[in-house]
């Protein structure tokens, strides 16, 4: 199949912080320490969903080459990213991602609470996630819109009603609601201006 060929039935390939410390043989904080300490990997080539970056893979994989000391690229550990994530495709920018969401961003457009999002999930209710990466269920927007009536009409104790405004910035890539961005944890939360 040709790159960029039947997207919609695709998902592009990307990793969390524990897939991108599987590709290079390291520990899940030694990426938060490229992130935070070294300054050699950012969040441009990153998704932020449920408040945790994922990385579109293309970059993923060729990040060990940008490195001041290049890194060695896990390549069965790409396989079985790829294998995983089948049929998929290579994004090249953050761009051209289809809207992704998580439980945060799913419990606002739903107006439910996460535990009751997770109900639905564990019951069959909800349809299961595109994606599990760094232990956290991503799912394809569109997917879940389509299936919305049917989650809509068996619930029994919420409304389950799609907020609009949150699904229409959700598809314009412009979503600042609960998950969209990096909320500091530990010391770095403590630091002024945060």
């Amino acid at each position: 199949m040709v790159e960029g060929q039947g997207l919609a039935a695709r998902k592009p390939y990307l990793v969390g912080g524990a897939e991108f410390a599987e590709l290079y043989d390291v520990k899940r904080l030694q990426v938060s320490q490229w992130i935070s300490r070294d300054h050699t990997l950012d969040y441009r080539y990153a998704k932020i969903i449920s408040g945790s970056p994922y990385w579109l893979l293309r970059f993923a994989k060729e990040f060990g080459e940008t490195t001041p000391r290049p890194r060695h690229l896990n390549s069965a550990a790409l396989e079985r990213l790829v294998a995983s994530q089948d049929p998929g495709y290579w994004a090249s920018e953050v761009s051209e991602l289809p809207p992704l969401v998580g439980q945060a961003e799913l419990s606002v457009l739903f107006g439910v609470s996460r535990p009751l999002l997770r109900d639905a999930l564990d019951s069959g209710r909800l349809r299961p996630a595109d994606y599990t990466l760094s232990g956290s269920p991503i799912w394809l927007l569109e997917p879940v819109v389509a299936e919305a009536p049917t989650l809509k009409a068996g619930a029994r104790t919420a409304d389950w009603s799609m907020d609009e405004s949150v699904l229409e910035a959700l598809r314009a890539g412009s979503y600042d609601g609960s998950g969209s961005m990096i909320v500091p944890r530990g010391r770095a939360a403590a630091k002024p201006g945060n």
